[in-house]
């Protein structure tokens, strides 16, 4: 009986947690500077349009996923996007991939940071 209230009320406290959309503007686009420390030769952006929800533009495709886990949590899924190909669409994937498995976000002024227990990371800047 103490274990289920205990996790009740872990539950309830995390559902009732901040997001990172409590932290930032609707109307802000990220870009992505780098992808685990390398430069990103094609613009890449993130936004937070309504709680809850993650969008933005690849490379090729434009994306979106729901993102519901409480700071400094970061986890996204599934990723919808359109069906464009074009040049660059090897790292439009590495990107997708990379977004997925980020675990952990941080803001930080003009800079949203996203990173995993493996040392992979993502950069984005305040356009």
């Amino acid at each position: 009986m103490k274990k289920l209230l205990l996790i009740s009320t872990l539950l309830l406290s995390a559902c009732a947690a901040e997001t990172i959309f409590s932290q930032t503007d609707t109307s802000e686009v990220w870009v992505l500077q780098s992808l685990n420390t390398e430069m990103v030769p094609a613009k890449i952006t993130l936004t937070f349009p309504a709680k809850g929800q993650i969008s933005g533009q690849a490379p090729c495709n434009h994306y979106s996923a729901r993102q519901k886990a409480p700071l400094p949590w970061f986890e996204v899924g599934p990723i919808r996007a359109t069906r464009r190909a074009c040049d660059n669409l090897a790292l439009e994937q590495s990107y997708f991939e990379a977004l997925s498995n980020m675990t952990l976000i941080e803001r930080k002024g003009k800079v949203l940071l996203l990173t995993n227990e493996k040392g992979q990371s993502l950069e984005f800047i305040r356009q």
